[in-house]
């Protein structure tokens, strides 16, 4: 029921997803490294809506490479696409709302960050730093927030699979203790969860969505 809009820098998939959803999903291409952008389509929607009440910052990109390969250029793109924006969003709503009346009315923040902020493979400093990054920033934006209405939590997912999951072999679903491997319906319900107004005991918080993978303790032998 809510009136949605979302942002990505591929137009093309943009445009055909707004149409399968509703002619009602505004869709607008951004760079999200792109301050400047971003804030503009924010502004653009306090201009359209009034507010926003609820912000999902679930932009992403991984580019995992040796360490030994990786350039300093390669570790500031990924913390300016998946960390910096979490920041620009949040504050722009803040500024916003920075009213005796905004600041009473409803909001959320939810942040996706994943469970690699604080299990790693070779070759995933700059994702693992994004992601530690985003968890972080939660709970410091969740207490900036405090004389707001604003909760602001992070949602951490293990492994998700958007494409092809009837490909995946048992092995892959077995080694999940909740004996599957996750979807994105799994992220979106959390995020509903999250976001119910009735729900603002949770806060600063991140949930790990991974079928209880990070608990699941691992031998060789």
């Amino acid at each position: 029921g809510a009136k949605v809009a979302f942002c990505d820098y591929d137009k093309e998939a943009g445009d055909q997803l707004s149409s399968e959803l509703s002619n009602t999903v505004l869709f607008y291409k951004v760079d999200v490294t792109d301050e400047n952008r971003l804030l503009e389509v924010m502004d653009l929607l306090f201009q359209r809506w009034g507010t926003l009440d609820i912000i999902i910052n679930n932009v992403g990109i991984s580019q995992f490479s040796p360490l030994t390969e990786t350039t300093l250029e390669q570790f500031d793109r990924i913390l300016a696409t998946n960390l910096r924006p979490v920041f620009i969003t949040s504050q722009a709503l803040a500024v916003q709302r920075n009213t005796p009346e905004g600041k009473k009315r409803y909001g959320r923040i939810v942040n996706i960050a994943s469970t690699r902020y604080l299990m790693s493979e070779p070759g995933s400093e700059g994702y693992a730093a994004s992601k530690g990054g985003i968890v972080s920033l939660t709970h410091a934006l969740a207490i900036s927030f405090s004389e707001y209405a604003i909760t602001v939590n992070s949602i951490s997912p293990g492994w998700i699979q958007h494409t092809a999951y009837e490909m995946l072999s048992d092995a892959d679903h077995k080694q999940h203790p909740s004996g599957r491997v996750g979807t994105p319906d799994d992220i979106a319900r959390t995020c509903l969860f999250l976001c119910a107004p009735e729900n603002d005991f949770i806060n600063g918080q991140n949930l790990v969505v991974d079928g209880g993978m990070t608990k699941k303790m691992i031998y060789l032998d």
